[in-house]
């Protein structure tokens, strides 16, 4: 046991590298000799120290584990029925709501791979609007269906490739089975998107007047341009105070009166066919003093420089008015001389609006946002039919009608609480993302769980077709899209097990007879859904399904997880001694004194 000389060891050393790299199956190859003669394995340092790693089955039954977690939060909130949730932020801010991606984006999740689940809820709610509490429910329940295969030792591949072409399958059958609403009269079609906007306003907290508010948000998509369907043409505005049957719908532009000085009472509040300015500039003395530094010789040159920085005001002021507009709006401030100014003339302005009002004013009218008042033509002002200031509850409104280059519109939202307000305007833009996406993509299914336990069918029948374990994983697909018909039976109350047992013997029946039939949370039994009008775009149960399936199979491909170590700079060890070194060597600059 004495030991090797250091000539040797390192000799050792080497030849014991080069049979390594050579494939040999000698063990003590890999060993290196301690000079106490003990025989250890060398350890290979690849992660910076304190690295978490976790890898193989148990790494990813966690992830599994994880979203199954979150996807049990949200679970209550699915359908006409489902609860909501009151969340409170860091800063003591309370939101109410049962919208699945805002739920999902306020709870603020740090596990890596549950952010998946945000991410698809974020995605779903920007495509098509509505859908996201059913995106993360399937996405959920398809890893519950995948978590006893993984434990019992399946490859996550051989899952992901069957649960791929079961989410082809079900997609396609969805296009198959969907109505399409084209071709039909201007009225039927309005019918038709008010049902489906009735459908989403359901399950939110104003669905006590879906009907009340699907017409107005049907109107609403109805006054924009069919072709573009911008959504930013459609304004909200909040106005708290009186019920919501009070909130009422704007053809044009509409925003709060601006901060105004005195004189604002004086201006014209309404006008016909007015000629309208937008400006980005400050209409105000105070903004001609650039911090420059005037020396006078004389004293009486002193008059001259204040009346010139008045002059320059004035010139400002008059080359609005002699450009023919009856309308002056900002983005930056207009002050007390420039509003009393406008107002002796007959004119209106308005500082300070917000930048998206501006903005939609502009497109609305016609009129070109200008940075200096020289050289102004008819070409740079808009237009429109009605100008007007209306109130509203304790807020006065400035009202632009009959709008010509764009159409536009403003919903005007009532409500006695601030919270629900807020939620009220969250559903009402689901509404119009789905009244737009329907119109667009003009075909629906019916709603209520009916199109799922439908898709579960045709995979399960499809499944007996497959060889191999194949079988297996398509059938687990098709059981888990049953968890949209369940969770709508457990938020109303329902008897989960009998009703299901009803929707699979209806769907069974031939030629399709019960296709329809779905949910009935009144009276807890089954209904033909399509026949009372619970419908839903096909497109948002397209890309719920493809979107939970891709996020089921990212997370599945996970099989390790690298959690890299915070840096000590970026605790703050490391920049306070570079800044105290620049600190010194300024005379210390930038310090308190």
């Amino acid at each position: 046991n004495a030991p090797l000389p250091q000539k040797k060891r390192s000799n050792t050393f080497r030849s014991n590298n080069n049979r390594s790299l050579n494939g040999d199956d000698d063990k003590m190859t890999t060993l290196m000799q301690m000079p106490d003669g003990r025989l250890i394995q060398p350890q290979i340092v690849l992660l910076k120290e304190g690295t978490d790693t976790s890898q193989g089955k148990g790494q990813l039954i966690s992830n599994i584990n994880a979203c199954m977690a979150i996807v049990d939060t949200i679970r209550t909130t699915l359908g006409p029925r489902g609860l909501d949730k009151l969340v409170v932020d860091n800063r003591g801010v309370t939101t109410i709501t049962n919208d699945g991606a805002t739920i999902m984006k306020l709870l603020e999740i740090v596990h890596p791979a549950v952010k998946t689940l945000v991410d698809i809820a974020r995605s779903q709610d920007a495509e098509v609007g509505d859908g996201t509490t059913t995106v993360v429910l399937l996405c959920g329940e398809f890893l519950r269906e995948a978590k006893p295969f993984i434990e019992d030792g399946v490859h996550p591949m051989n899952i992901i490739r069957a649960f791929r072409k079961a989410s082809e399958l079900a997609v396609q059958k969805v296009k198959e089975v969907s109505v399409s609403i084209e071709g039909n009269s201007k009225e039927e079609k309005e019918e038709m998107l008010k049902k489906c906007a009735m459908t989403t306003l359901s399950s939110k907290l104003v669905g006590g007047e879906k009907e009340f508010f699907a017409k107005m948000v049907v109107d609403a998509v109805g006054h924009l341009d069919q072709d573009l369907l911008d959504p930013k043409m459609i304004g909200v505005k909040k106005v708290l105070g009186a019920s919501m049957r009070d909130s009422f719908l704007v053809d044009g532009v509409a925003f709060k009166k601006t901060f105004s000085y005195a004189g604002f009472e004086q201006m014209t509040k309404k006008m016909v066919k007015p000629k309208i300015l937008a400006l980005n500039l400050e209409l105000e003395l105070k903004s001609e003093k650039d911090n420059a530094e005037v020396r006078l010789s004389d004293p009486s040159k002193y008059q001259e420089i204040v009346d010139a920085e008045w002059n320059i005001i004035y010139d400002k002021l008059e080359k609005c008015v002699q450009s023919g507009a009856n309308v002056v709006l900002s983005r930056l401030a207009i002050g007390d001389l420039a509003t009393q100014y406008f107002a002796d003339r007959g004119l209106f302005c308005a500082g300070r609006v917000e930048q998206a009002d501006l903005d939609r004013c502009t497109r609305a009218t016609g009129a070109a946002v200008q940075t200096t008042v020289n050289d102004l033509n008819d070409e740079q002002l808009g237009t429109c039919d009605i100008f007007e200031e209306i109130q509203v509850g304790s807020e006065r409104f400035n009202v632009f009608r009959g709008c010509t280059e764009a159409k536009t519109c403003t919903l005007v939202l009532r409500g006695g609480a601030e919270q629900f307000i807020e939620e009220a305007a969250r559903s009402l833009n689901d509404a119009i993302e789905i009244v737009r996406r329907a119109t667009k993509n003009a075909a629906v299914v019916p709603g209520g769980g009916a199109i799922d336990m439908e898709l579960s069918k045709c995979l399960k029948e499809y499944a007996r077709t497959v060889e191999g374990k194949s079988q297996l994983f398509i059938h687990a697909f098709a059981r888990a899209l049953e968890v949209i018909p369940r969770q709508l039976c457990d938020n109303s109350g329902c008897d989960a097990t009998d009703v299901l047992n009803k929707l699979r013997q209806k769907h069974a029946s031939p030629n399709h007879e019960g296709l329809n039939f779905g949910v009935d949370v009144n009276s807890g039994g089954i209904l033909d859904t399509f026949a009372n009008f619970i419908w839903e775009p096909a497109l948002v149960k397209c890309n719920a399904i493809a979107a939970a399936c891709e996020a089921t199979c990212l997370i599945l491909s996970i099989d390790e997880t690298v959690r890299n170590p915070r840096s000590e700079d970026a605790q703050g060890g490391g920049g306070g001694g570079r800044g105290g070194g620049r600190g010194g060597r300024g005379g210390g600059r930038g310090m308190r004194r």
